[in-house]
């Protein structure tokens, strides 16, 4: 899974470079450092985004709670916009901020396809060249 999750974060690097974003994949996010680091970090001068990538072919995704904080606390460092980008199997990139994810009892997030397919942003909403309506 994680050669798959390289290949999400890689992916997202290159949509970022189109919509003339500068974007880095931070391969240590995973565990080979303390610090808090996201997985991409992408920029344009006026904007900021720090993004952990969460991939599957399953309808939804359980996040334990320190990988959020420390996307959270990396962004209050750096001034960026936490985000959660998802993909799940078939469908585009969509992501969350950590305020609008769901938590399971025991403190840690979930993100169930069809309540992010509702809710979540399109690449173009979180860098604000469009907002989508949802119906």
């Amino acid at each position: 899974m994680a050669k798959k999750g390289s290949a999400e974060e890689r992916d997202l690097v290159h949509k970022l470079w189109e919509k003339d974003f500068a974007a880095m994949r931070a391969p240590a996010s995973g565990g080979a450092t303390k610090r808090p680091l996201p997985d991409v970090l992408a920029g344009n001068g006026k904007l900021y985004l720090a993004i952990e990538v969460k991939t599957t072919t399953k309808d939804k995704i359980y996040i334990d709670s320190p990988q959020i904080d420390a996307l959270c606390e990396f962004c209050d460092i750096f001034g960026a916009s936490p985000f959660l980008g998802i993909k799940f199997k078939y469908t585009k990139w969509l992501f969350l901020s950590p305020e609008k994810i769901d938590r399971t009892r025991s403190n840690n997030y979930k993100i169930e396809k069809d309540v992010a397919l509702k809710n979540g942003l399109e690449l173009d909403e979180i860098i604000g060249i469009d907002k989508q309506i949802k119906f």
